[in-house]
């Protein structure tokens, strides 16, 4: 099982300091980093489930007659809905008898916090890539950080106590999953506002600089439960879900620019290609730091042979402050297979800057060289990529290329 923190913070500059000491009982089985809005990256011409998400659209805590009002306004059946922070009868005896109402609110909120995480009759476990409702968190003992996330904050708006949730925009995480790449941010619970605003931090990885945190209304935290449900069912390979999945996000909240990445990309993968177009570009017109839409995008003009308007997504793609390694590694990808080798290599050395030396992104700059007949160059990469992980697809092709030498 893997381990996690959970810390309080106070907001200030760079919150360096913590109300909770990392004890073994507040090392939790890992109750990691959101996936409140995620990438999914093929290494080739595949397909990413993500994004930035922030912003506003009813700031007050929704209790149910409240959401069916508004899911209804947006013409939605609220029984298609799920509310992912909604409790058990169960769950609301549990929390009642866990956080007594004679203490003050900060508190109760470490109690509920002691309640969840050192409980041994709960033993949540992380399980990464599973969104799972407040409800299932608690009848199943699983989670990821956006599910835990929405079990705390459920349980604490049941004792009267005003949580709202926070998206930390500065902490992006990137894992690989066989040809799969995951991007990560990150989603907290708050407690008050202005410079007594307390963040309850849920991480594999604390990050000391929290400033860069915005409140987010309940129903975009609905919107992207939703969403991820729908990222989750692509990666089991259900389109079917996949797509109601996502096309429900995106009608719960119209703004959020991660729904309509992966709706693109469910879209793609049912063979809708005018849909999945007119997606990414609603995503990258809601948000132009989108570089997920601009990734898919090129990859899916370029599948039309409409390759002049790829490249230009590519550029600006290029040219972005985007600091995940494995979109340069597809664009050096995309530049071999329109055999632009200079601009490839310019990609996979921008890849292997940002991955810190990546096995896959060295085992791409071997491709580049066995490419441009450089054989003695193509051996060192594949040295130093097999140093990083012995095999994996790329590296075996690599290694093939090179009759297994090495």
């Amino acid at each position: 099982m893997k381990k996690a923190f959970f810390r309080v913070l106070r907001k200030g500059a760079v919150m360096q300091k913590s109300t909770i000491q990392n004890s073994p009982r507040q090392w939790v089985g890992a109750l990691g980093r959101s996936m409140i809005s995620w990438s999914i990256l093929a290494c080739l011409l595949g397909g990413t489930i993500a994004c930035t998400s922030t912003g506003s659209l009813d700031e007050g805590p929704l209790d149910r007659r409240r959401l069916v009002k508004l899911l209804k306004y947006r013409g939605l059946d609220p029984h298609r809905v799920i509310l992912p922070y909604g409790l058990t009868e169960e769950m609301r005896r549990w929390v009642k008898d866990e956080v007594p109402k004679k203490y003050s609110s900060e508190d109760r909120l470490n109690r509920l916090r002691d309640g969840l995480l050192a409980n041994r009759n709960l033993a949540i476990e992380y399980t990464w890539g599973y969104t799972g409702t407040a409800a299932e968190v608690f009848q199943y003992r699983r989670a990821n950080c956006l599910a835990f996330t929405n079990l705390f904050l459920g349980m604490a708006r049941e004792v009267g106590i005003p949580v709202y949730f926070l998206a930390v925009e500065n902490v992006e995480t990137y894992r690989k999953e066989g040809n799969l790449v995951v991007i990560s941010d990150h989603i907290a619970v708050g407690f008050g506002d202005g410079p007594s605003r307390k963040i309850y931090d849920f991480s594999e990885n604390p990050q000391d600089d929290l400033r860069f945190v915005r409140k987010i209304s309940d129903l975009r935290a609905i919107a992207m439960f939703h969403s991820n449900r729908g990222a989750e069912a692509l990666q089991a390979g259900s389109v079917k879900d996949a797509l109601a999945w996502s096309e429900l996000a995106v009608a719960i909240d119209e703004t959020l620019p991660s729904a309509w990445v992966n709706l693109g990309v469910a879209r793609r993968r049912a063979a809708q290609v005018s849909g999945a177009e007119q997606a990414y570009k609603k995503a990258i017109e809601l948000d132009p730091r989108v570089y997920s839409a601009y990734h898919n995008l090129a990859a899916l003009l370029r599948t039309e042979n409409r390759l002049s308007e790829a490249e230009a997504f590519e550029e600006a793609l290029a040219d972005s402050p985007n600091q995940n390694p494995y979109t340069y590694l597809s664009l050096g990808d995309l530049s071999m297979e329109a055999g632009r080798l200079g601009d490839a290599e310019r990609f996979y050395r921008r890849a292997v800057s940002l991955s810190e030396g990546d096995a896959e992104c060295y085992a791409a700059l071997g491709q580049l060289a066995v490419a441009s007949g450089d054989l003695r160059l193509a051996k060192k990469m594949l040295r130093k990529a097999q140093r990083f992980e012995g095999g994996g697809p790329r590296i075996l092709s690599l290694a093939s290329a090179l009759g297994g030498s090495s």
